[in-house]
């Protein structure tokens, strides 16, 4: 520990709260809603059916769940779909051009579950299915429409569980790349196989019969009290999915180590103390993250949180913001720890242009950086100085690359001392970087991986294998105009207080106007009023330990929120207050409110 700053546990106020910070919070299931698990579970899913369609999110493992399946329903014929899929080296070559050669960076397909199927093999195996026969496997539902007397199951699962296994060895989708990179791992699943599988999948909420946690089936013995994979009824998903979006709520947020981690998650939220650090908290990013559904009974099933998104992304999303980006959550909150840690890579995020024509994106990763907390000798590298010479700063990075000398940032690249609370505005183009010792708030736009890596500080990986450079993209997307003058004056210390009432203070903390995210610092005492005015909401509890969130005309039951903790008002509340509640014990508070410019019912 630097002997510059103070120990981590002392340096908030609601530092006593240690803790607090919710790791698993939970969504009802609707009243009476029960989870099923093991051999009545799959008893029920047959009980008024002849035939049985288990379909699976690529990822899940499918013979751990034919011999649970297999167990449960001894007399049934359990038949694998994947027999009319077309042969793997036909499916190798219809992707290879949205894979690319890039270690990282694919094409983003539009591709079809349809399109990995021969329909001949679907309409040969439809005739050969029988009463009392399973069909199971990626596509499984794909027969609904070729036979009668069908159920449907769906088995679900988080795109963070795929990657943990695929890290432990699991391979893709009918792929032989166990040994393989886990970028390239991640690069096949994102460009291709969660394209086609979400798009199946959501053809499927409308009808599914039942939902199945993918995520709780594993090959090995389980512990013995961890419960088996729980199961709900279709409408206990349809319903639960409803009500989550006219009401707060929080995805279960992940937790991921990195060559830059720090301490200070470790410590504030009470991580296991064994790991060596943590880097990431992925904390609202939907498209990653779970919903555990909670049971009043007790008990929770784990869905991804994208089929939120999917299935009800009017009443969550609002409609001005669903017509301009579609069922996609446009906002995303994570955390970079780096206290106690390293500086992250010197990086860059594409222009928007460039991003649709190269990868397919339909817009980019604009973002900014809120410092949670920071220590006294805390940076964030944001731009070029004045006067640079371009190319000699590009030669001097590729050198770098090359391992000859390290790269000089201070010769060509800003730093600025952060401070806690401070936002730095980071549009896309803008090279940027946060240095160590800090904790940050990360408010960006989706686009998950589209980071060009310029330079990372001579470091590999915690696998042992260097992180991927970019500079070839990178030196395409650089804005070299956004030097010195023109970051001070349009990314740093942007604030401007826009009212004052009574105690609470409202401000606006200084994004760009090339960025579509709005954020506003509320500062209160005793509480804030505020109304979705049409749009989604995404709130960080930045300051005090402890408030609520309540509805004026009691729509929804008051929604507690800790130090830290991320959570979403969806577009339809409308109209809420946030306020100190009996237990809370800082004096002050504040939350950091995000959503998408231009998609408020009144001016902004």
């Amino acid at each position: 520990m630097t002997e510059s700053r103070q120990p981590i546990s002392d340096m908030h106020e609601g530092h006593t709260q240690r803790g607090r910070y919710d790791t698993q919070p939970t969504v009802p299931l609707p009243a009476g809603e029960r989870i099923l698990r093991g051999a009545p579970a799959w008893q029920k899913a047959a009980e008024n059916t002849k035939i049985l369609l288990v379909d699976t999110y690529p990822g899940v493992d499918v013979p751990a769940l034919t011999a649970q399946i297999s167990a449960a329903l001894p007399d049934w014929t359990i038949v694998d779909v994947e027999d009319a899929a077309r042969p793997v080296a036909e499916i190798e070559q219809l992707i290879a051009p949205n894979l690319t050669d890039d270690r990282v960076f694919g094409v983003m397909s539009h591709f079809t579950l349809t399109d990995f199927y021969d329909a001949g093999k679907l309409d040969e195996l439809a005739g050969r299915v029988t009463d009392h026969t399973i069909v199971v496997g990626w596509g499984a539902g794909l027969l609904a429409g070729l036979i009668h007397d069908t159920a449907t199951v769906l088995v679900d699962m988080a795109r963070w569980e795929i990657q943990l296994r695929q890290r432990a060895g699991a391979t893709n989708w009918r792929a032989d790349n166990a040994d393989e990179d886990n970028l390239r791992k991640y690069k096949r699943g994102f460009f291709v196989e969660w394209r086609g599988a979400d798009r199946h999948k959501r053809s499927l909420f409308d009808t599914v019969d039942f939902v199945l946690d993918g995520n709780a089936i594993a090959p090995a013995e389980p512990h013995p009290d961890s419960p088996e994979a729980g199961m709900i009824t279709g409408d206990a998903f349809r319903a639960a999915l409803q009500d989550a979006a006219t009401r707060p709520f929080r995805v279960v947020p992940f937790f991921d180590p990195g060559i830059w981690g720090g301490q200070w998650m470790k410590s504030l939220i009470g991580l296991d103390p064994s790991k060596d650090n943590y880097a990431w908290c992925f904390d609202c990013v939907p498209e990653e993250n779970s919903l555990l559904l909670e049971a009043e009974e007790g008990g929770v099933i784990e869905i991804p949180s994208l089929d939120l998104v999917f299935a009800q992304p009017v009443d969550l999303l609002g409609a001005k913001t669903f017509s301009r980006f579609g069922a996609e959550f446009p906002i995303r909150f994570d955390f970079l720890d780096t206290m106690d840690g390293g500086n992250l890579s010197l990086q860059v995020h594409p222009l928007t242009d460039y991003i649709q024509n190269t990868f397919g994106m339909p817009y980019t990763q604009d973002e900014s950086y809120y410092l949670l907390d920071a220590g006294d000798d805390a940076v964030v590298y944001l731009g070029t100085k004045n006067g640079i010479d371009q190319d000699a700063m590009l030669a001097d990075l590729a050198t770098a690359q090359q391992g000859e000398t390290p790269f000089p940032a201070e010769k060509y690249i800003n730093s600025y001392l952060a401070r806690k609370h401070d936002h730095f505005a980071i549009p896309s183009g803008t090279i940027h970087c946060s240095g160590a010792n800090s904790m940050v708030l990360e408010i960006s736009a989706t686009p998950f991986i589209f980071t060009f890596k310029l330079w990372d500080w001579g470091r590999v990986g915690l696998d042992g294998i260097p992180r991927p450079v970019h500079l070839d993209h990178g030196a395409r997307n650089i804005q070299w105009d956004r030097d010195t003058d023109w970051v001070n004056e349009n990314l740093i210390g942007q604030v401007e207080e826009i009212s004052r009432d009574g105690d609470t203070i409202e401000e606006r903390t200084g994004l760009h106007e090339l960025e579509f995210i709005e954020t506003r610092r509320h500062w209160f005492t005793t509480g804030a009023d505020h109304d979705t005015d049409g749009t989604v909401n995404v709130l960080n509890l930045v300051e005090g330990d402890e408030a609520r969130v309540i509805s004026p005309t009691g729509a929804f039951d008051p929604f507690v929120i800790h130090y830290a903790e991320t959570f979403i008002i969806p577009a339809s509340v409308g109209a809420y207050r946030i306020e100190r509640t009996e237990h809370t014990r800082s004096e002050r508070l504040a939350t950091l409110k995000a959503y998408v410019r231009g998609s408020r019912t009144s001016d902004d």
